[in-house]
């Protein structure tokens, strides 16, 4: 992308609850940044902008940019405003794709917090060959989904042996609330699952493998680890399918790369349960009716406490073996739905628009498309990145 634009960064969404956590988070932490903020309500914004202000008084002024995802010429005007465009608005199955749309056409770097697989599937076959012709970088799920899982096993990757077959497990431990926003994205994605699984389907068709090297992911069973803390079962969320992605673009994985993704629960009576709620809340979220009444439980807009976000932290292990070598990593944080999640989606945009990254364009993963940099970043922004053990 060469074209001069009047921002580096573009921030739509502001206005909602982890919208307005990464304007702080881009306000104490990117003095001098040229920005702007985007979003439906002018008032809003200004309450938004006003708050800003508190921060940092030359924020006073800050450019506030009209964009509404059913108008689809907002969104043109707003990707071709900046470098980078940063979305939080979500389900993202339900206004996302304008703005891909836009970014893809005006090769605008974008990035977003979604962990929606079909979503991602889709505006990879609609978007990522005019992405690509166009030297937009379109990289989705840049919070907690997915990249510390990206980029911790990215950076295990790099602690093993080159050119030799590698295996990883990932165990995730965590403790957090969830807010509206989530909780609709995430009815949205039980809704959708046989649907997602078509789109997945055709995306892996048209994907094709990588030439000469061999990535799997495999989905593994309950069982006890002793050194992940307790029992463990799979947990099928969009961080494997990306860290995956990222293994069948990048040659370092090796020739021969297997992943598997695991949840720490503390007895194995939860691993049960979590599998029965799973089941339920698919059925549930199905049916029109009993969807929309999971939908009323939680307003889109609400979030959990400052104190509860206080309380919150995550940690993922990855032990990994391959070329006679066999060692764990962890990569570790505070609460991962909002403070680190703002953290991640604002340093993946200010690595976009200001650091020098490989020259790749279309839908990429937060591995692929930022991989050392961001790493290097979050580690300075207080996200550990550690060899623990080997």
């Amino acid at each position: 992308m060469t074209q001069t634009r009047e921002y580096e960064i573009a921030l739509y969404g502001a206005t909602g609850f982890t919208g307005a956590l990464t304007a702080e988070y881009l306000a104490r932490n990117a003095p001098g940044l040229k920005w702007a903020l985007a979003g439906r309500s002018q008032a809003k914004l200004e309450a938004t902008r006003d708050g800003l202000a508190e921060i940092d008084p030359a924020l006073s002024e800050m450019p506030l940019l009209h964009a509404d995802a059913g108008d689809n010429l907002s969104m043109r005007t707003l990707a071709a405003s900046a470098k980078v465009v940063i979305t939080t608005v979500g389900p993202y199955s339900n206004y996302g794709e304008p703005l891909v749309a836009a970014c893809a056409a005006a090769g605008t770097d974008y990035v977003d917090l979604t962990g929606e697989p079909e979503f991602v599937d889709r505006m990879w076959l609609r978007y990522h060959a005019e992405a690509q012709s166009n030297g937009a970088r379109l990289v989705h799920s840049c919070g907690f989904d997915s990249v510390p899982y990206d980029l911790g096993v990215l950076y295990t990757v790099g602690q093993m042996p080159d050119g030799v077959p590698l295996r990883v497990q990932g165990y995730v431990r965590a403790n957090a609330q969830i807010s509206g926003g989530t909780y609709h994205s995430t009815i949205e994605i039980l809704s959708r699952v046989r649907q997602a699984a078509k789109v997945a389907h055709e995306r892996r068709q048209r994907e094709g493998d990588p030439v000469g090297r061999t990535v799997r992911g495999v989905t593994g069973r309950p069982h006890n680890v002793a050194s992940a803390g307790g029992w463990v079962t799979p947990l099928p969320t969009i961080d494997p399918q990306h860290i995956l992605r990222s293994a069948r673009a990048l040659d370092r994985y090796g020739p021969d790369f297997t992943y598997e993704h695991y949840l720490v629960v503390k007895r194995a009576v939860l691993v049960g349960g979590l599998a029965v709620g799973a089941g339920l809340g698919v059925a549930l979220a199905a049916t029109g009716p009993t969807r929309s009444l999971l939908l009323k439980l939680k307003d889109p807009g609400d979030g959990p406490t400052p104190e509860q976000r206080a309380r919150a932290w995550f940690n993922l292990r990855f032990e990994a073996q391959g070329g006679g070598k066999q060692l764990a990593t962890e990569v570790s944080g505070g609460d991962p739905g909002y403070g680190e999640t703002s953290k991640m989606l604002a340093e993946a945009a200010l690595c976009l628009a200001r650091d020098e990254l490989p020259e790749r364009a279309g839908q990429l993963t937060p591995a692929v498309a930022m991989g050392q940099a961001l790493i290097d970043r979050l580690q300075a922004a207080g996200i550990k990145f550690a060899v623990v053990e080997g």
